[in-house]
């Protein structure tokens, strides 16, 4: 779809009779809304903007009450999470969070805290559109059909892959600076909770058991040290939900687990563990934020055959 053919599609969305409808059944819904990189700061200050007149930010503290006490949170609440730790969250969206006084959430890659290793879907992104290629990868793929293939693989063959990658592209994917620990202090000491994000992000569900366990306690034991508490959420590496997974999360004491699936959640959640959240980025036009926020979108996602 181009990007004339989406904006006029957000748009008659926004106006559409069933707006209202679902803007009314979403105030009793949580939205917990799933950033990723703030690029397009000016944009995203809208959407913060939007989600003040809107709806009712809450914070990680809050939704964990809500959970222990079998409490449901208020109307409207709106939970603002961000995925992976890319250091634009702290240069560009603190200052927007901060001077609306907006709590949020980052959950944290923790292997790459400290260095300048490139996530790794961007450096395959890059090595793919510089020549790229690997034993398990169909050839001529187009870089982001090759990550979402190597999303698919089993791990180690995901892990091969890359490294095959490497030394058949052209060129070195650049580096990448990375959040430091004390970025970590300086977004938590401004009202951004941290959470595991697992130590390298695999899908889960495409690990054998004991890497599950070292992804999760490794980064768990990390945060823990450079933060001087253990975290006490956790989000899913590409949304990807996995019970063993689960079971470890249970033995460290999580109390929340964060999903990937474009749905809303209830006011008091069903599973603090299985948390919907909405996935939208900084870029986002505010005529598709206001149907995110409404479920709107979220439902023609679904009609349209999108998980």
């Amino acid at each position: 779809m181009t990007d004339r053919r989406r904006r006029r599609l957000d748009a008659l969305l926004r106006h559409s009779p069933a707006q209202p409808v679902f803007r009314a059944r979403a105030a009793r819904r949580l939205s917990v809304l799933a950033y990723h990189e703030i690029d397009d700061p000016t944009a995203f200050a809208a959407q913060m903007d939007r989600l003040l007149r809107l709806a009712r930010p809450v914070s990680l503290d809050e939704v964990q009450r809500a959970s222990v006490e079998d409490r449901p949170l208020p109307p409207r609440s709106v939970l603002v999470t961000f995925d992976d730790g890319d250091r634009s969250v702290v240069t560009e969206g603190l200052p927007v969070l901060a001077r609306r006084s907006i709590p949020a959430v980052a959950f944290v890659v923790a292997g790459l805290v400290g260095g300048d290793q490139p996530f790794w879907w961007r450096e395959a992104h890059f090595l793919a559109r510089h020549g790229g290629t690997a034993r398990s990868l169909p050839p001529g793929g187009a870089p982001e059909a090759v990550v979402r293939r190597m999303k698919a693989l089993p791990d180690p063959d995901r892990r091969r892959s890359l490294a095959e990658m490497r030394v058949s592209a052209t060129r070195r994917a650049p580096r990448q600076a990375q959040l430091s620990p004390e970025d970590l202090h300086t977004l938590r000491g401004s009202g951004v909770r941290i959470g595991n994000h697992t130590l390298g992000h695999p899908c889960l569900d495409h690990c054998d058991e004991p890497t599950v366990r070292t992804e999760i306690v490794d980064a768990h034991r990390s945060l823990e040290r450079w933060l001087g508490e253990p975290p006490t959420a956790f989000a899913y590496p590409n949304g990807n939900f996995d019970s063993r997974a689960d079971g470890v999360l249970r033995e460290l004491g999580y109390r929340l687990g964060f999903l990937f699936d474009h749905r809303h959640e209830a006011l008091l959640p069903r599973n603090p563990l299985r948390i919907s959240r909405l996935r939208v980025n900084a870029s986002t036009s505010l005529h598709r934020f206001d149907t995110i926020l409404s479920g709107l979108h979220p439902a023609v996602h679904r009609l349209r055959g999108g998980t």
